[in-house]
C-alpha cells in the first residue's frame, strides 16, 4: 500500500510554535531577573512589595506559555499517532479485500465455526 505524501509531513509549524513559546517563557524570566535587579538596585527594600506581585505575575505567564509550548509538542504526538493509526487501518483494509478477493476468485467456501454449547464454562 502506497503511503500518500500527507501521511509523512512534519508538523513543523506546531514545532515553530512550541520553541516560540518556551523562548517567550525564557526571556520573560530573563525580564524578571533583570528587573528585581534593577529595582533593588535603585530603591532597595522600599520595591520589595512591587517586586514580589511583579514576580509572581510574570512567572506564572511564563510558566502558561512553557505550557503551551508543552501543549503544542502533545500535538505533534498525537498527530504522529493518528497518521500511524490511519496507515495502519488503511493497510488491514487493503489485505481484508485482497482476502475476500481470493477467496470469491478461487471459489472456495469459507467454513463457518461451529457452535459451542451454552451454559459450559
Amino acid at each position: 500500500m502506497q503511503v500518500r505524501a500527507s501521511d509523512v509531513e512534519p508538523y513543523t509549524g506546531l514545532g515553530y510554535l512550541s520553541k516560540l513559546f518556551r523562548l517567550i517563557a525564557i526571556f520573560l524570566v530573563l525580564l524578571l531577573v533583570l528587573e528585581v535587579v534593577t529595582g533593588l538596585y535603585q530603591q532597595g527594600r522600599d520595591a520589595l512589595a512591587t517586586l514580589l506581585t511583579e514576580a509572581s505575575r510574570l512567572v506564572v505567564l511564563a510558566g502558561l506559555l512553557w505550557g503551551v509550548g508543552d501543549l503544542a509538542n502533545l500535538l505533534i504526538d498525537v498527530g504522529h499517532d493518528v497518521r500511524a493509526a490511519r496507515i495502519l487501518l488503511g493497510r488491514l483494509a487493503a489485505q481484508s479485500s485482497m482476502e475476500r478477493e481470493f477467496v470469491r476468485g478461487g471459489e472456495q467456501e469459507v467454513a463457518e465455526r461451529p457452535e459451542e454449547p451454552r451454559g459450559h464454562a
